[in-house]
């Protein structure tokens, strides 16, 4: 029986030890971490926040559900320009919150982090979520009117958008709608004139010159052909051309030949 009760009481003991050294480690990871967030701290008022948010995150590996150092994490980030990684740290802050006003402040960091990434629409809906929680909130009241007027011409800016390729596309169908008209029009004016389909019948007859030629070299009664009045005109030049010959040779008859001078 006493064995028992010996081999109970060091179980108990066991058990005690343990649970105060593990007590001893968590406080222990708890300092580190909030030693972590002081030197980030440090770093961030330097305006060093690279080096800020690595301090955070170290502190989160050593205690996950640290608050600080979540919502300091999703400001360095901030301030780094790198809103999207930035809104995730500022959701955890707004789950976690304990009270309205550590959720407002959370939806005001996300609808701010929307606004410079230009998601004016989701910057809108964290703003109205922050006035919900926080409804005297003057900051967050200018920020959601800004948000709003961004949003407003975005959206005008599609709508112009959608209207002028609207536009075009009527444009398109109108000149479409043009083109056939005026083929319709074309292909109307040539039946109906009677013109360009004897045109047509010439076209036919210069596709065969030969047949052409030999029709137009039928003499007609009482006329001459092509053929025979280019025979006249040759003789006609050649008549000329020994009349001219003739007159060149009275004319140098009756000249003197010009002797060189014998000096």
């Amino acid at each position: 029986m006493k064995n028992a009760i010996s081999t109970c009481f060091t179980f108990i003991l066991f058990i005690t030890s343990t649970a105060s050294y593990a007590q001893k480690d968590s406080i222990a990871i708890q300092r580190e971490a909030r030693k972590l967030v002081r030197e980030g701290n440090v770093l961030y008022n330097q305006n060093n926040f690279t080096d800020a948010s690595v301090a955070y995150k170290k502190a989160l590996e050593k205690n996950s559900s640290y608050k600080k150092a979540t919502y300091n994490l999703g400001n360095s980030l901030y301030q780094e320009k790198n809103y999207k990684e930035a809104i995730p740290q500022y959701n955890i802050t707004v789950e976690n919150a304990k009270n309205a006003f550590e959720k407002a402040e959370g939806y005001h960091n996300i609808g701010n982090a929307m606004l410079q990434g230009k998601n004016y629409k989701g910057a809108v809906a964290a703003f109205k979520n922050a006035l919900r929680s926080n409804p005297n909130d003057d900051e967050t009241r200018y920020n959601l009117a800004v948000a709003q007027k961004l949003l407003e011409d975005e959206e005008n800016k599609d709508k112009e958008k959608n209207k002028d390729k609207g536009k075009d596309k009527n444009k398109d169908k109108n000149k479409d709608k043009e083109k056939n008209k005026d083929k319709k029009e074309g292909d109307d004016k040539d039946k109906k004139d009677p013109k360009k389909n004897d045109d047509k019948g010439d076209d036919k007859k210069k596709q065969d010159p030969k047949k052409n030629e030999k029709k137009e070299q039928k003499p007609q009664p009482g006329k001459m052909s092509p053929q025979q009045i280019k025979q006249l005109l040759e003789s006609l030049k050649n008549e000329e051309k020994k009349t001219q010959k003739k007159l060149n040779a009275k004319k140098a008859k009756g000249s003197k030949v010009k002797q060189e001078k014998d000096w």
